[in-house]
């Protein structure tokens, strides 16, 4: 106790004695005064233990920092004054550097890091480049995030992130801090510095001059025999932490990737989630310098891509088995920094919950990096994540045999697929479930490549129900994201050549047909016994919202154009007028899926912008017609499944509705062609949208009469399909009720689609 009385007796003193000479004194020499105070205290003091907040170095630190700045603002701007060039000549932040790695006294550490980040952040001269200033700067930086949950490390954060609005102002300075692997080799730390050796060092070396001759300061390192030790030393304790376990091995890692970008990798694992947020911040600012050469550095020269992507393996490893496929579908939206932690909430909810919202997180993260990257490093990420996230840790989980492990994964996929935004990443993600873009049509048969596209296709008409409804979803999810590959490599690299259709040059007969507004060559649907009685009193023809459209002429081969009025009353009259139920329903017609529409084709129209698209079909004389036509693999599963339409469960007919009525959105002429134009002349053995359904509606004909009260069952499960009727009695046809009544509704959407579709072409 009488010691610390009179150490606070000794503190005041030496407190009243600077306020006495700190008027009378030139700021250098007040400077160098407080600079003396701190040198003696390793000098005079035999108790190292105590807390350096009992000392008077962090006021001394203070007001040598307050000179610095206050030296400054009486000078021009630019100029260097003298207590700065004392500062850098004498190596006083190499000196403040070696103190703290030696923590001598305790907490010293954490006094150096505060001082280092006020003197970046108020010091307005570009002090950083001089080697006197980044040398001990670039040491400092390794020591951070050395030790997780540091006492120190809001103050390591801090420091770093200075250090990173520096490097955002001059984009240059980040070389300073991408260092060779063997650097440390050349610039040994100090940190195995007892107090004692360090006090020693200075009483070594304690004059300090008043004057102008800084060259006579040896308040420095000692360039003998003392640093040759220390750096034996530091080889020894290398190679002690080399050989010993998984903590001392980290820590040697560290070593040999001393920069700036590790120090911040490591901080984002900090248990504190504000620390790994600013981590998180500071790295996303580095990765975005538009400096070519620094981006090719942090790409290639760092453990940045490694780290990133093994902590997203690791997080998906942490991943149970046991969730729920539905649970990771309807997980609420992810973003990096802003998911709040309630275990019990979480528990709650589902089992693995946290460490779902965790992965999701860290893959939101990654996602939002590369897409402020400068497009070397988020190649260089995205490529990373490819290579050893998609392929080596997911597609082997996708590929698995397990029913049960293919629903997790596939719905985890799903998710991947619908939260990635930035384009680098996105385009790995094609490449991955798609492969590369290939110019040549699929060919029936042909095993797809990759692997893993051949089964999501297939899986498409899987014998799980549950399989197949979640790999549609996935593919739906795909083919709303804005990457142009997506839709040529499952759909149009089969549709180029137009080889679907069957042209022949319009006759005499074909022009005067069409003076009468029908279409040359075309089948009418009037003269068609199927659909006879269904059109022959037909409400719809004459309806308010069709507009008139000009006479067809017989080109329309060429140029691929039909009717609007005649293509929507198509898909409006295909179902036959005893299979219809929704006119029995408020609520259920035709115009609510014309708001949908027109909203969905802007947004894809938005999507598609940049795909440099044709805005017309490419004409028939540049096409290969003779060449034998494949739908291709998607759309031979998705009309394979849509002609069971009456046969599946209702869940399944809605996702494959779904997913067709996507691809009728997209306004690629020829895709518009094959999926929504009725009236397109079908060469031998092809099939398109509309023919498959003219196909159920001939087998729902038939069918149709063997049900007793069919009209009455209809509406009955229709009422319970939107909630208006409770009755949960059996019902027999279900199936096929149920099929009917999604088969009307689509058609419906088709009808919607169309008409939207051709509305936003005439107003361009």
């Amino acid at each position: 106790m009488l010691g610390k009385i009179t150490s606070m007796l000794q503190h005041a003193v030496e407190a009243v004695r600077h306020a006495e000479l700190a008027p009378t004194l030139p700021l250098q020499e007040d400077f160098i005064h407080h600079w003396k105070c701190i040198t003696n205290y390793y000098i005079e003091t035999a108790d190292d233990k105590a807390p350096v907040t009992e000392t008077n170095i962090p006021l001394h630190l203070d007001q040598m920092l307050e000179i610095l700045v206050e030296e400054e603002e009486e000078r021009e701007s630019g100029e260097m004054g003298p207590c700065m060039e004392y500062l850098l000549q004498h190596k006083i932040l190499e000196t403040m550097y070696t103190l703290s790695t030696a923590d001598c006294p305790p907490g010293m550490k954490q006094q150096v890091l505060m001082f280092f980040t006020k003197l970046l952040g108020r010091i307005q001269q570009p002090i950083l480049p001089h080697i006197n200033v980044y040398r001990p700067v670039q040491k400092l930086v390794r020591l951070c995030g050395l030790v997780q949950a540091a006492p120190t490390e809001n103050e390591e954060m801090q420091f770093l992130c200075t250090v990173c609005a520096k490097v955002k102002q001059d984009p240059y300075l980040v070389n300073f801090f991408l260092e060779n692997k063997d650097s440390h080799k050349d610039s040994a730390l100090d940190n195995s510095l007892s107090p004692c050796a360090l006090g020693g060092e200075m009483k070594r070396n304690t004059e300090v001059p008043y004057a102008g001759t800084m060259a006579n300061a040896t308040v420095e390192h000692d360039q003998g025999g003392t640093a040759s030790s220390v750096r034996h030393a530091n080889d020894l304790t290398y190679q002690e932490y080399s050989s010993n376990g998984l903590y001392f091995g980290v820590r040697a890692t560290c070593r040999r990737e001393c920069n700036l970008v590790h120090s911040l990798l490591t901080l984002i694992s900090s248990p504190d989630g504000r620390i790994a947020v600013k981590a998180c911040e500071g790295l996303m600012l580095l990765v975005s310098l538009p400096d070519a050469t620094a981006a090719q550095n942090l790409a290639g020269n760092t453990a940045l891509c490694e780290m990133l992507t093994q902590r997203l393996t690791t997080l998906h490893h942490a991943l149970p088995t046991s969730l729920d496929p539905l649970d990771i579908e309807s997980l609420q939206p992810v973003n990096w920094g802003l998911d709040g932690y309630n275990q019990k909430e979480d528990t709650a909810a589902f089992p693995g919950k946290r460490t779902l919202i965790s992965f999701l997180s860290w893959l939101d993260y990654c996602d939002q990096l590369i897409k402020e990257a400068h497009e070397v490093t988020a190649s260089a990420l995205a490529v990373a994540i490819r290579q050893r996230f998609f392929v080596q840790i997911l597609e082997p989980r996708l590929l698995q045999m397990s029913e049960e492990g293919i629903l997790v994964s596939t719905a985890l996929l799903a998710r991947i697929v619908r939260q990635v935004e930035s384009q680098s990443l996105l385009g790995q993600l094609v490449v991955f479930l798609l492969g590369e873009r290939r110019p040549q049509p699929e060919e029936p048969g042909e095993p797809l490549q990759p692997i893993l596209r051949q089964r999501l296709i297939e899986r498409c008409d899987h014998i799980s129900d549950e399989v197949s409804i979640m790999t549609m979803k996935t593919f739906e999810t795909l083919l709303q994201k804005p990457h142009p590959d997506i839709l040529w490599n499952l759909v149009l690299q089969n549709l180029q050549e137009r080889n679907y259709m069957e042209y022949k040059p319009p006759t005499q007969e074909d022009a005067e047909i069409a003076e009468n507004g029908q279409i040359a060559g075309a089948v009418d649907l009037e003269e068609d016994p199927l659909f006879g009685d269904v059109l022959s009193g037909n409400q719809f023809l004459s309806s308010d919202w069709l507009y008139p459209s000009p006479q067809l002429s017989p080109e329309h081969g060429k140029d691929g154009k039909t009717e609007v009025h005649k293509v929507v009353n198509s898909f409006l009259c295909i179902v036959p007028d005893e299979a219809k139920s929704s006119y029995q329903v408020e609520g259920t017609g035709y115009d609510t899926y014309l708001r949908d529409a027109h909203k969905q084709f802007r947004d894809c129209c938005t999507a598609c912008t940049t795909w440099d698209w044709p805005a017309k079909p490419t004409p028939v004389e540049r096409c290969n017609l003779e060449a034998p036509f494949f739908e291709g693999h998607l759309f031979k599963v998705l009309f394979d499944r849509m002609s069971r339409i009456l046969d599946q469960p209702y869940d399944v007919n809605l996702q494959i509705t779904s997913v067709l009525s996507k691809l009728a959105l997209f306004p690629h002429p020829h895709l518009h062609e094959f999926v929504l134009d009725p009236y397109v002349n079908l060469a031998s053995g092809c099939r398109s949208l509309f023919s498959v359904i003219v196909r159920v509606v001939g087998d729902l004909m038939v069918r149709i009469q063997r049900i007793p009260e069919f009209n009455s069952r209809l509406l009955m499960v229709r009422r319970r399909l939107v909630g208006l009727d409770p009755d949960t009695s059996l019902i027999d046809h279900l199936t096929l009720l149920e099929g009917v009544i999604v088969l009307e509704e689509f058609c419906k959407e088709l009808a919607a689609v169309a008409f939207v579709k051709h509305h936003a072409e005439s107003t361009l």
